[in-house]
């Protein structure tokens, strides 16, 4: 595959369409039409792949508290602004044991 280089910045020329025809372009406004030295303008695309969660690990830090739905004394715990800046931070909250999320504000 060769890479075409605009003439006039040095930058990589893109395809683009127009009028229903492919031509090679620049953000400088240079323009080239495919049939100019027997250009070939391709565009290929990799197929998505799938990526697949065998095991999830928690990385937050835990702290000793009661669960509000469950007996379970250990849950996970972060912080995040969610109101205004001069405003303290919200603790969020989840059980270890039954995955229940909730939170406390300061």
């Amino acid at each position: 595959m060769r890479i075409m280089f605009c003439p006039k910045c040095g930058s990589i020329l893109r395809p683009k369409d127009k009028g229903g025809k492919k031509v090679l372009f620049c953000a400088c406004g240079f323009t080239k039409a495919p049939d100019e030295e027997a250009t070939e303008i391709r565009q290929t695309t990799e197929p998505k792949r799938k990526i697949e969660v065998i095991e999830q690990l928690e990385i937050l830090p835990k702290i000793k508290i009661k669960c509000t739905k469950c007996p379970n004394m250990v849950a996970y715990y972060w912080t995040q602004q969610t109101r205004g800046a001069d405003e303290p931070e919200t603790r969020f909250f989840k059980c270890t044991k039954c995955n229940h999320t909730w939170r406390e504000y300061a």
